[in-house]
């Protein structure tokens, strides 16, 4: 479950496009943040993706990509070209595919491979049709889906969504959101040549005028209990009340959002209806990262010399409503992301943080005051991103994003030694079978598991 949004250029307060991505993974899922550099391959050469093997291309662009870390594809990222991508499972009618790519192997590859979102467009769908989608995408559980996709650049947007072997696109105008639903009805701009067809012959629709791709398509039963509509609803309706005035910060706001029932007792309910989504019980999804870009485009009255370069703010960690939003740029050196061969560095880093989340839960660390804190330095972070110019040198950059990683450090270690001076008999908030449930993930990831 994830969610995933934009706002062009033509409705953000500065001017540039703004992409946005909660991802929502299994809750032991550990979500990686790898930066892999630009590289050239051999005639004939292939690469591993999760399940298959596939030619691979003379050259692939750098990326950086944030991956479950079981497996090689990624849910979100970004390319040295300002391309940008998120993707959304979503439940149709079409059977579930036998091993080959999967959603996340799709996007990885476009990253690694485009200079735009129509190029990376092009090739989601020419992968698609050569080596199919399909393979389980659950890490503790058995758990197969298609895909859909938000698809961006420095000026333009593409929404991607498919069913099996079928798709279909529409450009985006201005602002978009998709979550764990199909969106696309009759007005798609591109689509499998076979996608009407495909319906008529199954019985969906009774002829050209009653088609609507996502009534067509959609699994009705898994899509509802997903709660897709309603997150898909929140992100939204608020990218629409914000028109002309929409913010890293807006963005941020939608990423930590949560329901009524989740804010009537915090920390003690799972909440699948919420962006920021919390596990527990039946739910068995929660946010594990989140992930921002702000792409340079020349802004209303500037010129291509007067553009800061791309900025990207990432959590590196789950419960955005917890965690602190870093900037990142690519850049040397730098001090957030890891390279292919730091896995184990990759997988500490996540689960450092995702101490103080397991901690909230046990109610050992007061929320509200962790988050003041957090609040506070995150606004230094971006009153000092909001004030660099364009030629702002990469050693400067990498100093406010090394300050960020020490602010985390330094709040991180503050109440975990408050909890060691301060030890309490901690006690699950909540109804007993989210408190069990809670006990078992919490065992289970103390064991690597």
């Amino acid at each position: 479950m994830c969610d995933t949004m934009i706002a062009l250029g033509n409705v953000t307060q500065s001017g540039r496009t703004i992409f946005a991505k909660n991802s929502d993974r299994a809750p032991n899922e550990r979500l990686l943040l790898e930066r892999i550099p630009r590289k050239s391959f051999a005639h004939g050469s292939m690469v591993k993706c999760t399940y298959i093997t596939i030619p691979q291309v003379p050259v692939t662009y750098e990326v950086l990509i944030l991956r479950p870390h079981w497996i090689w594809g990624a849910e979100m990222g970004c390319n040295e070209y300002g391309v940008v991508i998120g993707n959304e499972a979503v439940f149709t009618k079409e059977k579930a595919g036998e091993n080959a790519l999967i959603g996340m192997d799709l996007l990885r590859l476009a990253l690694e491979r485009s200079r735009n979102a129509e190029e990376a467009l092009n090739c989601v769908i020419g992968l698609l049709a050569c080596h199919g989608q399909g393979g389980n995408c659950g890490y503790d559980k058995n758990f197969r889906y298609d895909n859909s996709y938000l698809i961006a650049d420095r000026s333009s947007a593409w929404v991607l969504e498919t069913a099996g072997q079928y798709w279909a696109a529409k450009r985006v105008q201005d602002v978009y959101a998709i979550s764990n639903r199909l969106t696309i009805g009759r007005d798609y701009d591109r689509s499998h040549p076979d996608l009407l067809h495909h319906a008529l012959d199954k019985g969906w629709c009774r002829s050209e005028e009653d088609f609507n791709f996502a009534r067509c398509y959609t699994n009705r039963l898994v899509t509802t209990f997903s709660g897709a509509a309603k997150r898909e609803h929140c992100s939204y309706t608020r990218l629409e009340e914000s028109k002309g005035s929409i913010t890293v910060e807006v963005m941020m706001d939608i990423l930590r959002s949560h329901t009524a029932k989740f804010e009537e007792k915090p920390y003690q309910t799972a909440s699948v209806s919420s962006v920021c989504m919390h596990a527990g019980s039946l739910i068995g999804d929660q946010t594990t990262g989140s992930f921002i870009a702000e792409l340079a485009f020349p802004a209303r009255g500037e010129t291509e010399a007067e553009v800061a370069r791309d900025t990207y703010w990432i959590t590196g960690s789950s419960a955005p409503c917890l965690s602190l939003f870093k900037p990142w740029w690519m850049i040397e050196p730098d001090y957030l992301s890891f390279s292919e061969d730091e896995t184990a560095e990759a997988v500490a880093y996540w689960e450092q943080q995702e101490k103080i989340y397991r901690s909230v839960l046990k109610q050992l660390i007061d929320w509200k005051e962790y988050q003041s804190e957090r609040d506070q330095i995150e606004e230094a972070l971006l009153s000092a991103v909001r004030a660099l110019a364009a030629n702002t040198p990469d050693g400067m950059l990498a100093e406010i994003q090394a300050r960020a990683l020490e602010a985390e450090t330094e709040l991180r270690n503050k109440v975990r030694e408050e909890v060691r001076e301060n030890p309490l008999e901690y006690d699950y908030k909540g109804k007993p079978y989210f408190r069990r449930y809670w006990e078992k993930k919490n065992r289970k990831l103390e064991q690597g598991v």
